[in-house]
């Protein structure tokens, strides 16, 4: 009886600790729960209706986009949470390419490598192809719905009890509000991307609405939540069509607005996030078009510690003298400005590809320019590098380009007793008080001089923060460029370079760069190949950026185009399968844009408001006498 008794008791208990359980489970998590169980419920559900197609080629397939819509209808309740929580698996639920390089954590950290993709997009785009393959089809949705199981397990959810975490998956929404969900980026049917986005808006208020009820203490305050329902609300009154959405204003005075506020909240309730999704974010800055907003690059290299303003002066001198001063290439007669003039936006706008060492032959590349150099996580056109002091050292070393050695380039430097006793001052600042001058402080003073010309604004960035207007055909051009364009699916603001939200890592493309202008042959450079190679890396580059574009011609990896409207002519043809080369692995559309000449006219105004209002210091007068009198004889800026 007794026995009874207690195995009774124990049954109670564990009810009553079920109930509790259950009554601990907020409504923030009910919703995320329930919708993921939804949105599983309809993968299955597609792949049921997939099999049951008689035969594994041509069947008809618009009852399986039917049915694909509304799986990507289901995912928009959850993109908002999914995207963040675990990018990989989010690219075999929405993945836009077949196979990626890229890595979605800071490639810093973790080497890239081949991931096969799935999903939604992917399966449309499958569906557009003669001779579909039902079993193929459906293992792309199968690894979709193992994808999305994932976000079920308590590993994942544990997100759902921590109120930062909301905050810092709202920052990112919007990040992508500004960049990519009214973009195309990854909705194959772009009749669809504003119905989507109005669809996504909405399930979001629904989160919002979630959360203030769960969390109380850390709520959502009225202004945004305000703000946000004007935000819908404009969506909802502008066109289906993206191409005539109106982008610039959308994210103006909404999207921008509302980081904001989302910024202010995080910092208001002291949030921080171990997420490697934030690393390179700042918690501080209002703005998108803040040019802190990431962090890329530590341009201040050896040198990171010092905080004092007056050091910091003798550094960036040290830098400005060392980058004109020919002592660091091999015959004296080559320095940094022999490619990247300041005049120039730190390129060189005479000639397609510089000179190399010899003075003779011209190297592969065309020199890029070093103006927001700091903003890419990787260095070279290949990404071949991880930082500014690898770049400096591969370039200075290089037999072709500058043609030193690590310990020619300190001897002779210290051989200047005004660049000895200039050093040695600036180490006694370190915490480590280091006696030796090394290489590495040498490339670090470099990089702190010409980092600090990419902390300057457009006018364009002073338009989104409001404080300067732009012409119709800019505001236009900006429309196109985000829309009909298609510029905005590889070149994300606000660096409107390849470094999309959350800002982590670079994307490269094989867009099929020919050879010259006259296209006869595809340019021989295989690229990031060089680097990591595979079929998928052959000709495919990093996507630069195109602030001050309209200073830093000629263009393209190997100064193939001299001119904006050779660009675009270019993009407008499809790229190089457009123009009728062989690039099998081209990931850019071959489909002509059907851009109008006054389109073209349009979109190169707005690239011209990307240019910086970049101030650029004169040349030094003189260089620093060295003790050996064969270096007394080199130039400012160097012979060639």
């Amino acid at each position: 009886m007794i026995k009874k008794i207690v195995i009774l008791f124990l049954l109670i208990s564990l009810i009553g600790l079920f109930s509790f359980r259950k009554k601990a489970e907020t409504s923030y998590e009910i919703l995320y729960n329930t919708n993921i169980s939804l949105l599983v419920e309809e993968q299955e559900k597609l792949v049921q209706l997939i099999k049951s197609k008689n035969s594994i080629y041509s069947f008809s397939s618009e009852d399986v986009n039917n049915e694909i819509k509304q799986c990507r209808k289901r995912m928009k309740t959850v993109d908002f949470w999914i995207r963040y929580f675990d990018p990989i698996n989010y690219k075999l639920i929405n993945g836009p390419l077949p196979v990626e390089w890229e890595t979605e954590v800071f490639e810093k950290f973790e080497k890239p490598y081949r991931r096969e993709g799935a999903g939604f997009t992917l399966a449309q785009l499958y569906l557009n192809e003669e001779n579909v393959n039902k079993d193929s089809l459906e293992i792309l949705i199968q690894k979709s719905v193992i994808a999305t199981k994932t976000y079920q397990s308590p590993e994942i959810k544990v997100n759902l009890k921590n109120p930062e975490t909301f905050y810092f998956c709202n920052r990112l929404f919007l990040l992508n509000l500004a960049t990519i969900y009214t973009t195309g980026f990854e909705c194959p049917e772009t009749e669809n991307v504003i119905t989507e986005m109005q669809e996504m808006l909405l399930g979001v208020k629904t989160i919002y609405e979630a959360y203030n009820e769960s969390f109380p203490k850390t709520s959502i305050p009225a202004s945004y939540l305000q703000l946000y329902k004007k935000t819908t609300e404009f969506v909802e009154n502008q066109p289906k069509d993206y191409t005539k959405f109106d982008h610039f204003v959308f994210i103006r005075d909404y999207i921008n607005p509302l980081f904001a506020l989302n910024q202010q909240q995080i910092g208001q309730y002291g949030f921080y996030s171990k997420n490697n999704l934030d690393f390179t974010l700042d918690n501080e800055v209002k703005s998108i078009f803040d040019k802190n907003l990431f962090f890329a690059q530590n341009i201040k290299g050896e040198f990171s510690s010092i905080k004092d303003p007056g050091t910091l002066r003798q550094i960036d001198s040290l830098g400005k003298l060392l980058f004109y001063d020919p002592i660091l290439s091999g015959n004296n007669e080559r320095s940094c400005v022999s490619c990247h003039k300041s005049e120039n936006f730190f390129t060189d706008n005479s000639i397609a590809t510089a000179l190399q060492y010899n003075g003779k032959n011209l190297l592969e590349r065309n020199a890029p320019s070093l103006v927001n150099a700091p903003y890419n996580h990787l260095m070279m056109l290949d990404g071949k590098f991880l930082d500014l002091k690898q770049q400096g050292e591969a370039v200075i070393t290089n037999p072709i380009e500058m043609g030193s050695t690590r310990k020619e380039v300190l001897e002779k430097v210290l051989s200047c007793p005004d660049y000895k006793n200039s050093f040695k001052k600036v180490l006694k600042k370190l915490p480590d008080h280091p006696k030796e001058v090394k290489f590495e402080h040498i490339v670090s003073a470099l990089t702190t001089y010409f980092g600090k010309h990419s902390q300057y604004y457009s006018k364009f960035d002073n338009a989104m923060n409001k404080n300067k207007t732009l012409s119709e055909d800019e505001i236009s051009g900006y429309n196109l460029y985000m829309g009909k364009a298609q510029c905005a699916t590889c070149h994300f603001a606000p660096t409107f370079s390849g470094i999309k939200p959350p800002y982590i890592g670079n994307e490269f493309e094989v867009i099929g760069v020919p050879a010259d202008k006259n296209y006869r042959s595809l340019s021989n450079d295989k690229g990031r190949f060089y680097v990591h190679p595979a079929k998928e890396t052959l000709h495919v580059f990093r996507t630069t950026t195109l602030r001050n574009v309209e200073k830093t011609q000629p263009y393209m990896h190997n100064g193939a185009f001299d001119t904006l409207e050779e660009i675009i002519d270019f993009y407008n043809s499809g790229g190089g399968v457009g123009k009728k080369l062989n690039v099998p692995n081209q990931t850019l559309s071959s489909d002509s844009l059907k851009l109008s000449k006054k389109e073209t006219n349009q979109i190169i105004s707005f690239l011209k408001s990307l240019t910086e209002d970049v101030i650029f210091e004169k040349p030094p007068h003189n260089l620093p006498k060295s003790k050996r009198k064969e270096f007394n004889a080199r130039k400012v800026g160097g012979s060639y």
